[in-house]
């Protein structure tokens, strides 16, 4: 609670006083946000006592219940004030080496975003956790706006705000639907998020509170079909800021899902709630996994694999919910453990990978794929968090990216004994298109380390590409150094989610995490990452040994160098220093086998979501647009009617609301 005053404190001063004091402001930043996870992180392990706090401030008096802001710390916020401030502090830590103008501008918004962030966290009202939201939305907004004078950040810019608003105008409804279900407090609608879980909806109230918190939440979280806005903002914001976008900023959306639909809600919903998530994850994982091996931006690519990311976390939240709702609560469990130690990786593997991106972006002057190569030799450290990275992001075992996802498969290779031939069905199918979104993000994943930096240098920068700053590089071993710790040591992560596990679900991983394995059941065997890890490491280093004593002596280990592979092609003439392009494979060539087969079907004519929902809705607002242009011209009888008009149309909202 301290922590997060104090960030909002240290955001109001930031922005009078960063063009002179930047470092100052990320340090302190970087110190409030180590407190904060340090806070949250002894919270979980106290086992997640709830606290409270309420502030003084809020909604005027007498309008709703409270009337001030309240607080609250819970297993559930604790467990994502964690993801958020260690994000926080290292991408903090990662800023201060950055000496860009156009970043220094948006330094000023940082701390305030960490604040809006973790206000929406903590809140324990829905007046509260709506105005952290749009804080957050508008603070991020003008971060993404920080290179205003681009056009392509302009339109990013304007595309962002409006989704940014969409959301929150579908989650103001569903609290207020949520409200009315529970009851009023003296006379007035009662806010409190105690109030609500007391009175959960039903009926059509419950599937419209589902519908509006899928739109509202899934829009910020990324789910496919409200996912556009992400290749478009992350590349357009600071690499900082694209880091605590999609590493904790997406997760906030992702809370809000699971607060509302897990908590608020309350565990006697329906079978059928969780299949609209599940749907939703599942496309959102293809889509994503497919736009990432397509994508020639480095910053764009990691984009599409948070939204890949994301949809497999909504799978594992819909699984939870099917389960629960077939009063299933061990799978229920092991699905939502699934989602939740998913979430956690992520918000540490995909930080690092953004910093290091954003490290390449600043030494090598450009972020296409196409005018990379080679940069393991100008930039070792940031390649070698890159490939760490890179094999999280792939799900490849011992990583931290893969305990979650082997949970999740175990999930939803169970679902089937749900009953009911159309439930078996729709798992089988999951099951498949689960598989091929890893294989693609896998693909992905090699693309862009192959393509970034290994090969040879495609243009002049790169071939005298800078290493990343001091800092910079501090932050990303440190990123490094947890996505290791957590790839190895699962079953202390889980042992954090308890609590949490056991007030959604009505159940725990109790036996089945221990310290160096973990297991779907308690009877079936399970994955033992730090074992695999010391098999890969004897045999690598026999590997090592035995090439050592049976090579030829001076061509062993690479003591001596020779000139690149050219796939067959000649040696390139003098006046291309860096080899002819067409010698090597890019971006393009590894990814043309995977869109000839499968993106001609699902990414025929861009990205569909942008195609079928995007582009009519803009013609649309272009539209209104018009006809609101028209109404400057109109006369005073027509715009007295018009106001009328909407008048009455307003009371019988007002009275629809009463009833």
């Amino acid at each position: 609670m301290l922590a997060l005053v104090a960030v909002l404190l240290l955001a109001l001063g930031a922005a009078a006083t960063i063009f002179r004091r930047a470092p100052a402001v990320l340090g302190v930043s970087a110190a409030l946000s180590a407190s904060g996870a340090a806070a949250a992180l002894a919270s979980l392990i106290a086992g997640g006592p709830t606290l409270a706090l309420a502030l003084p401030i809020g909604l005027p008096s007498g309008l709703m219940a409270p009337d001030g802001m309240t607080l609250a710390l819970d297993p559930l916020s604790a467990m994502f004030l964690l993801i958020l401030f260690v994000a926080a502090a290292f991408c903090a830590v990662y800023a201060i080496d950055q000496h860009e103008a156009e970043d220094r501008r948006a330094l000023a918004g940082f701390p305030a975003f960490v604040g809006a962030m973790a206000l929406a966290l903590l809140a324990a009202d829905a007046f509260t956790l709506v105005f952290g939201f749009e804080l957050m939305s508008a603070v991020s907004w003008l971060l993404v706006l920080a290179r205003h004078e681009d056009a392509d950040s302009r339109s990013a810019g304007i595309f962002y705000v409006g989704m940014a608003l969409f959301g929150g105008l579908c989650l103001v409804p569903a609290f207020a639907v949520l409200a009315h279900a529970g009851g009023a407090h003296a006379g007035l609608l009662d806010l409190r998020f105690s109030a609500m879980r007391a009175a959960p909806p039903e009926g059509w109230r419950a599937a419209l509170v589902l519908a509006l918190v899928l739109l509202g939440a899934g829009s910020k979280a990324g789910l496919v079909p409200l996912h556009p806005w992400l290749p478009l903002a992350h590349p357009a914001a600071p690499s900082h800021v694209s880091a605590l976008m999609s590493g904790a900023m997406t997760k906030v959306g992702l809370y809000v899902i699971v607060r509302v639909l897990f908590d608020l809600c309350g565990p006697a919903q329906p079978l059928w709630w969780g299949i609209p998530l599940i749907a939703a994850g599942a496309a959102s994982a293809l889509i994503g996994a497919l736009r990432a091996t397509a994508d020639g931006d480095i910053k764009s690519v990691l984009a599409c694999s948070t939204i890949e990311n994301v949809g497999l976390i909504a799978v594992g939240l819909g699984v939870a919910l099917v389960a629960r709702g077939a009063d299933l609560p061990a799978l229920a469990a092991l699905a939502l453990c699934a989602a939740l130690l998913h979430a956690l990786g992520h918000g540490v593997f995909k930080p690092l990978m953004f910093l290091c991106v954003g490290s390449v972006a600043h030494g090598a002057g450009t972020r296409s794929l196409a005018r990379l190569g080679g940069l393991i030799h100008r930039m070792p450290v940031t390649a070698g968090c890159a490939i760490l990275g890179a094999a999280c992001l792939a799900g490849l075992p011992v990583f931290a990216g893969f305990a979650g996802e082997w949970l999740l498969f175990q999930a939803v290779l169970a679902g089937p004994r749900i009953g009911g031939l159309a439930l078996q069905t729709l798992f089988a199918a999951l099951a498949a298109v689960l598989a091929l979104s890893v294989a693609l993000a896998a693909a992905a994943a090699v693309r862009l380390i192959g393509v970034a930096f290994l090969g040879r240098p495609r243009g002049p920068r790169a071939a005298v590409a800078d290493e990343a700053g001091p800092r910079a590089r501090a932050a990303m071993i440190g990123l490094s150094g947890l996505a290791v710790l957590l790839g190895l040591l699962p079953g202390p992560a889980i042992w954090l989610l308890e609590p949490a596990l056991r007030g959604l679900s009505g159940a725990g991983m109790a036996g089945r995490a221990g310290w160096l394995a973990i297991s779907p059941t308690q009877e079936s065997f399970g994955y033992a990452p730090a074992a695999i890890a010391l098999l890969v490491a004897l045999a690598a280093a026999g590997g090592m040994l035995a090439l050592r004593r049976l090579a030829a002596r001076g061509i062993a280990l690479g003591r001596e160098r020779g000139p690149a592979w050219a796939n067959g092609f000649a040696a390139p003439p003098a006046w291309l220093p860096f080899g002819d392009s067409v010698t090597q494979y890019g971006g393009a060539s590894f990814s043309e086998p995977l869109q000839r087969t499968l993106g001609r079907t699902l990414l025929r004519g861009g990205d569909p979501a942008m195609h079928w929902l995007m582009r009519p809705l803009l013609a649309a607002r272009g539209a209104i647009s018009r006809a609101a242009d028209a109404m400057q011209v109109l006369t005073i009888r027509r715009i007295l009617t018009v106001m009328f008009a909407v008048l009455v149309l307003f009371l019988a909202v007002i009275a629809a609301v009463e009833m």
